[in-house]
């Protein structure tokens, strides 16, 4: 889900450094790492970390990871990073590749690896958190059975994939007094921050519209949406929920405190469809006569890649034996979902979808998810306020146009001098999120987490009564 993801924890890729600004401190340093690029396929240790107040000792929490898949790896890897603030001591998930590569990464212990979560809920509590990252719709039962034995949560965006799910998770919490994380991730990224402190700060007056895209990428969504895992409804969830509430709990968190009125929804699947199969186009990729001519072939999507020496994401999620080689991949390509032919899958969520939302006060917002773009995951944004205009591409800067003065201004929040590169996912979030989520845990300090219970699932509301309004075709007026 998002932006490209490290395979194995090892690659290092450079945030910058610029000020101004508030930003999430990062806790713990690290020796500036040798710059090296997303696809290098060898690896490196880095050296182990130390504590940025010498006098002050890291309180190191304990987690244990449901589900290791890609995303559950990638929260995991923080420990390797950063051992003096987290330990991974267990994990469960069904696949035996899964479970041994994350067991041998982490040393843990046979005892605490289980094939199924629920053995290890039946357990008494035995670590200080857990990070769910399952498949959207096996979020609730885990999240909450850990919560009614005290763990602190991580969880995977979606909450829940209805909002009686997310309902219950939120009680559950609440009961038994645990922190929720939900995997907003983008609320913990400095830029997203810096538009936030520049709107509190009254630079542009009153909010009267935002505008956002979300630029989904081709590729990406063939990858995820036609051929993978969250391809069909049933299955998983609708794309808006799956891939785009990130975006709605942004647009909520720039609103403030203004609730939603009514909001309406459109969009559709389109060119994904058996209609749009070429002509004496086959099944499979690697024996279409006419792969050449099409965009979303998987032998460029993956093989190509690999060939170069790649096995990160998305190649790293077709080889999910726990082979990285071109054998596996290509065994893989020709009896796995990815290598099908992308008008011949069964996948049925929407590509393109527009969504437009009435606060209090008059204020609007308007959003836009579509497959069809260059670019993946940089995301834009346009704030248009009675006395400026605001304006970010991606990770910023953050640009501000005065109307008095009639100049523009520019921001480039501060941000850590790097970022692993297994952290790196949406511009470096992932590793905000962790340090957030370990310190909060660390220092019992709920406050340290922006993406908690009530917030998430106020923002995930409204994403259930987007799609509600494009599958009905109608505008719904929400409660006040």
């Amino acid at each position: 889900r998002g932006s490209p993801r490290g395979q194995h924890g090892t690659a290092v890729v450079s945030m910058g450094g610029a000020a101004s600004g508030k930003v999430l401190q990062s806790s713990a340093s690290r020796r500036e790492p040798s710059l090296r690029s997303h696809s290098a396929s060898e690896t490196r240790n880095l050296e182990p970390i130390k504590a940025e107040d010498p006098g002050r000792m890291p309180c190191q929490i304990t987690v244990l990871i449901i589900g290791a898949g890609s995303r559950g790896k990638n929260y995991a890897s923080y420990a390797l990073y950063f051992p003096e603030r987290m330990k991974v001591i267990g994990v469960a998930d069904p696949r035996a590749c899964a479970r041994k590569e994350l067991q041998e990464a982490h040393h843990i212990d046979e005892g605490n690896v289980f094939d199924d979560w629920k053995a290890v809920a039946e357990r008494e509590k035995f670590a200080d958190a857990v990070i769910i990252a399952t498949p959207d719709r096996l979020h609730k039962a885990p999240a909450v059975a850990f919560a009614q034995k005290g763990y602190h949560i991580l969880l995977e965006k979606p909450m829940a994939v209805t909002p009686e799910d997310c309902k219950e998770i939120v009680r559950a919490c609440k009961t038994y007094n645990c922190i929720l994380a939900v995997c907003h991730v983008l609320r913990y990224h400095p830029v997203f921050l810096k538009i936030k402190e520049l709107l509190e700060a009254g630079l542009i007056g009153d909010i009267c519209h935002i505008q956002h895209l979300e630029p989904v990428g081709f590729w990406h969504f063939a990858h995820s949406f036609v051929r993978g895992n969250w391809r069909n409804e049933a299955e998983s969830s609708f794309s808006l929920l799956a891939k785009s509430c990130h975006d709605f709990d942004l647009i909520n968190f720039w609103m403030g405190g203004k609730k939603c009125l009514k909001i309406s929804s459109f969009g559709s699947l389109s060119h994904f469809t058996k209609d749009h199969k070429p002509q004496g186009a086959a099944s499979r990729c690697l024996d279409c006569p006419v792969e050449q001519h099409c965009p979303y072939s998987a032998q460029k999507v993956y093989l190509k890649v690999a060939e170069q020496g790649s096995f990160h994401w998305p190649v790293s999620v077709v080889c999910n034996d726990g082979k990285y080689d071109i054998e596996a991949l290509t065994d893989a390509l020709r009896h796995g979902p990815y290598g099908r032919c992308v008008y011949e899958c069964d996948n049925d969520v929407v590509t393109n979808q527009v969504v437009n939302m009435e606060f209090e006060g008059g204020t609007t917002a308007a959003f836009t998810m579509i497959a069809f773009t260059e670019k993946l995951g940089v995301r834009e944004t346009t704030i248009y306020g009675t006395k400026g205009q605001l304006s970010c591409s991606g990770g910023g800067p953050v640009k501000v146009f005065d109307f008095l003065q009639r100049k523009k201004l520019t921001f480039q929040p501060e941000r850590a001098h790097s970022v692993v590169g297994c952290l790196s996912s949406h511009g470096g979030a992932d590793y905000y999120l962790m340090e957030s989520f370990v310190s909060a845990v660390a220092d019992n300090n709920p406050s340290l987490i922006h993406t908690g219970a009530e917030e998430t699932l106020n923002s995930h509301l409204l994403v259930f009564e987007a799609e509600r309004s494009r599958k009905e075709n109608r505008v719904v007026f929400l409660e006040t």
